[in-house]
Parts: structure tokens; C-alpha cells; sequence
């Protein structure tokens, strides 16, 4: 009996060399609309579908496939008589082959302005049945869904005339993924059209693609992969190109990620050094290479073998002061020339280039909220964190409480110098692992505590850090202070000014102590805890 595949496409990559090596091997093509167009215009005979049916294409080509001929020659069982029965006495004949991708209604849907009716006709209803359907029946039935499974699949009938079992089943997973991704885009779409988007949804759907196997995760005896989500807003780092160096390791990645997302949140040229997935000195300034220096000399025992998040392109003079430290991996917007050529002699230094948030040219333009912007409940609207039997889901904390909202609780008005250092280091802290508390001066940290138990544990850290730079400097703390200790702590080494949120039981206590040491102590009102 001649075998039959049913062939309709809105990716019409390797499409026409597929139908033409199933016909060289005597199949029977079917097609529908724009794909059977496309087969004829390359010589490939093509039968409609709706010469198996019966039926013409109706509602303005709404309904073409979804037909008892179609369903019933893919769904009927192979070993089962009395279905192959049935179809014969229907005058059915069985589809062995179904190639399908669907609608493109991601690329629809991009453009904010669209209406919803316009979005609706491109939500693909037939598609996701045929492969259902032929995923369903894998076993009797072969179900295409990416053009890069085309050649494997006719290499494999052209060598042994059918496919063994376990690629068939492979397929046929890869074709429900394909389905469900697209589902849960749209599901996303109509649900941010609702209103959905205010709340958190009740199915939390994950559409993300595997980009790469990674070598390990944490630990070399943990595996780990990496996933892309293709319609998510802002910058991507997991689209980003490695331009020089070792594959990126999973620590590599979460360590990128926490450089980038403070420096994309920096307006000025900045730099931001990451160990362990928490800053250990950021700074602003003129030009890139000043920014990297001073961010590295906040700490330059910790930044050794660091990770740099870079917020401009990186230039020659930027490139040389790289250079001159041991480092994991620079991330940027973008290389230039001289740059690669200096930081390539480096054989083992990761060099990637990462898209800017909301499209912004490298080297120009203010900074970004790292989160970038989203569409609307999906995944990436979240920051997840997996739990025992489940994830937790929050919205990303952004730190947009501005210094003119702040609240001045003691001592003189900060000038406008001291000012701009309290605003970065409020950015900053937000950054760094809680209990955290950052010393900053001249728009670059120099003391950064992170990760404590107790408040006062992080200021003594960042405390001994800065040394004699803290005579000046100003403090950021990411949560209150239950107890005057830290002001104390902070005044003796010379601290002129603290910002804090405030809203601790003994808030009086600490502004006392802040009024008697002479010290500016500023209330956000906002916390900004980081787990």
C-alpha cells in the first residue's frame, strides 16, 4: 500500500527537499493552502487535503483539516483489525506521516498594538489537533514538528524503510512540547488581554527551549542545562553569544546574570564584579576602564577570578584594565575591535556579549530596570525559585523608590555629591545577598557585607572592608536596623550618612544615635531583601 504524508507548514524550511525524498521513496503527498502551493511551484506532485476528504476548506479556511478522513486515517491503530476495517469501510485511507508547525502567533502578537481579533485569527486550531493526534498514534504514525528532524527521519526511511520505536516516541514528545509551548503563549496573550496580568494566574505554564547542555551545575556531580524564553522582554543573557573562551559553566551564568542585572540598572558607565553570585564592588564613572578599576579596588582579593558585568561597549582603554586582572567571564553590550584583539590573548577568559535592555544601542542611552519589560503572566514575569513539590513566584523587585521620596530622620541635609552616593548604594544593596549592607563613595563601593545573619555582622564586614576609606563614605542597608549598633559601629569609623528603610521597633533609638553622632540618616520606606 502507498503511504500517505499529510504536509502543512507555516515553516517552510526543508519542506520541499522533505516531500521530495518521501516521494522519491513512492509516498503519497497531501497538503493544504500555502504549503501545497509551494510543493507544486517546486515540481513536487501534491494531492489537497481536500481531495481526501471530500469537503472543501470552509469559514475562510478556519476549517481544513479537522475532518473524519483526516482524524480518522492518523488516529486508527495499526494492529487493530477492526479499526483498519472501519477505515476501509469509510473509504479512508491511513496518514503514516505528519508534518506540522504552526502558526506563527508569537510574531502576530509582537506588536503591542495589535487587536485581539486580529490575534485571534492567527491562533492556530487545526495544527495542534493533527499533531495530537499523530503524536497520540506515534506508534503507526511518524509526527514532524521541527524542519531539523526532517533529514534523520527520511535518512532512516531510506536505510531500513520505517523508524525504530524509540525515535518515534522521541518525536512524538518533541511534538507535545511543541503544542504546549504554544498554548501556554497563548493562554499568556489572552490572559494579559484580561487583565490576568495584575495577579498571578492559576496555571503558572513554562515554555522555555533548551539552548545547551551545560558541562555541570554548581557541583561537577550535578547536571545541568540552559533554557531560553524566545518571547520574553529585556535583555536575554541566555541569547547571548560567547565571543572567546571555555563553553560558560551554570556558576558562570548565575554569576553573569547578578553583574548584568545591577549594571543595565546604572546609568552612568558602570562596572559591577560578582563572586558567588553577589557584588563585591561596583562602581560609576566617565569611562568604563575608571568604572572597572574602582570596582575592583573596592575588594580586589574577592574580585580575583571574578565575574564583570559591563553596562557599555567595552573599548581599547577598558580592555587593557581588564586585562591586567585574572577574571572568569566579561559580559557587555558589545566588543570593540581593539578590545577583543587585547582581551582574546587571554585563553581562558570568557568574553560575552549581551543585547542591551529594551533595545538600547550599546555605549548609549540611561540605564534600565534589569528586568525588563513583559508581555504579560508568563513565566518571565516572575522570579521563580523552585521549592520541595513546587516553585514559589514573586514579582522581580525593581528599586524605584526615588531619593526625592526618602525621608530625612536625622541629621543635616545630605548635599547633592552625597546624595548621588546614597542612590547608588541604595541600587547597589538591593543587589547583594540579606543581611547586606554597602559603603560607597564617589559613585564606587568600597565596603560591601553581604549574606549575614545579623545587620551588624554585615556592617562590621563592609566596615573592616573600607577600612579608612569609610571616614566619608556613605551606608546603605537593605533592611531596617533593630538596634543602634550599626549607626554606633558606622559613626566610629567616620560613615557621614545612611540610608535605610526604616520601620523597626526602636526606630527612635537609632535616629538618636544618628542625631548625636552628627550623622544624615534618610528613610526609603522600601526594603529590598535579596534571598
Amino acid at each position: 500500500m502507498v503511504r500517505t504524508a499529510l504536509l502543512s507548514v507555516s515553516d517552510r524550511t526543508g519542506i520541499c527537499e522533505l516531500a521530495a525524498g518521501l516521494c522519491g521513496l513512492g509516498w503519497r503527498v497531501a497538503s493544504t493552502g500555502g504549503t501545497a502551493q509551494a510543493l507544486r511551484e517546486a515540481g513536487i506532485p501534491v494531492v489537497e487535503v481536500s481531495r481526501l476528504t471530500g469537503f472543501p476548506e470552509i469559514l475562510g479556511g478556519r476549517v481544513k483539516t479537522l475532518h473524519p478522513a483526516v482524524h480518522g486515517g492518523i488516529l486508527a491503530k495499526r494492529q487493530e483489525a477492526a479499526h483498519l476495517e472501519e477505515l476501509a469501510r469509510h473509504g479512508i485511507d491511513p496518514i503514516d506521516l505528519v508534518a506540522v508547525n504552526l502558526y506563527p502567533f508569537r510574531k502576530a502578537t509582537a506588536d503591542p498594538g495589535v487587536g485581539l481579533d486580529a490575534a485571534l485569527e492567527s491562533l492556530d486550531i487545526g495544527g495542534p489537533a493533527l499533531i495530537r493526534a499523530a503524536a497520540k498514534n506515534f506508534r503507526g504514525v511518524i509526527v514532524l514538528t521541527d524542519p531539523q528532524d526532517y533529514g534523520p527521519v527520511l535518512e532512516a526511511l531510506r536505510r531500513g524503510g520505517d523508524l525504530d520505536p524509540a525515535h518515534r516516541l522521541r518525536l512524538a514528545a518533541g511534538a507535545l512540547a511543541h503544542t504546549a509551548q504554544y498554548d501556554a503563549l497563548a493562554a499568556e496573550f489572552l490572559a494579559a488581554r484580561a487583565g490576568v496580568e495584575a495577579g498571578f494566574p492559576a496555571v503558572l505554564c513554562l515554555r522555555w527551549e533548551k539552548v545547551a547542555d551545560l558541562r555541570y551545575g554548581e557541583n561537577p556531580h550535578q547536571r545541568a542545562a540552559l533554557y531560553a524564553d524566545s518571547y520574553a522582554g529585556g535583555w536575554s543573557l541566555a541569547r547571548a553569544r560567547l565571543l572567546h573562551g571555555k563553553e560558560l559553566s551554570y556558576n558562570n551564568l548565575n554569576d553573569a546574570q547578578a553583574a548584568l542585572a545591577l549594571a543595565f540598572d546604572l546609568t552612568e558607565p558602570a562596572a559591577v564584579v560578582v563572586k558567588h553570585a553577589t557584588p563585591c564592588g561596583a562602581a560609576c564613572a566617565p569611562t568604563l576602564a575608571e568604572a572597572f578599576c574602582r570596582a575592583r579596588d573596592s575588594d580586589p582579593v574577592s574580585a580575583f577570578g571574578g565575574v564583570v558585568g559591563l553596562n557599555r561597549q567595552v573599548d581599547g582603554a577598558a580592555a587593557e584594565a581588564l586585562g591586567g586582572t585574572f577574571l572568569e567571564v566579561v559580559a557587555a553590550p558589545g566588543f570593540s575591535a581593539p578590545a577583543l584583539e587585547r582581551l582574546t590573548r587571554k585563553r581562558d577568559l570568557r568574553l560575552v556579549e549581551v543585547a542591551p535592555p529594551d533595545g538600547v544601542p550599546a555605549g548609549s542611552g540611561p540605564g534600565h530596570s534589569a528586568a525588563g519589560p513583559c508581555r504579560g503572566p508568563g513565566p518571565s514575569a516572575y522570579h521563580l525559585r523552585p521549592l520541595a513539590g513546587g516553585v514559589l513566584a514573586q514579582e522581580p523587585d525593581r528599586v524605584h523608590d526615588p531619593p526625592e521620596a526618602w525621608r530625612l530622620v536625622a541629621g543635616p541635609a545630605p548635599g547633592a555629591g552625597q546624595l548621588r552616593d546614597l542612590a547608588f548604594a541604595w541600587r547597589v544593596v538591593a543587589a547583594v545577598r540579606s543581611n547586606a549592607v554597602v559603603l560607597a563613595k564617589g559613585l564606587a563601593t568600597v565596603g560591601v557585607g553581604g549574606g549575614q545573619t545579623s545587620r551588624i555582622g554585615a556592617a562590621r564586614i563592609a566596615l573592616e572592608q573600607a577600612g579608612e576609606r569609610a571616614r566619608g563614605a556613605v551606608l546603605a542597608s537593605d533592611g531596617f536596623f533593630p538596634f543602634p549598633d550599626v549607626v554606633e559601629a558606622a559613626a566610629q569609623a567616620g560613615v557621614s550618612a545612611v540610608v535605610q528603610p526604616g520601620g523597626a521597633a526602636r526606630d527612635q533609638e537609632v535616629i538618636a544615635a544618628a542625631g548625636r553622632a552628627g550623622i544624615t540618616m534618610l528613610f526609603t520606606g522600601v526594603r529590598h531583601f535579596t534571598h
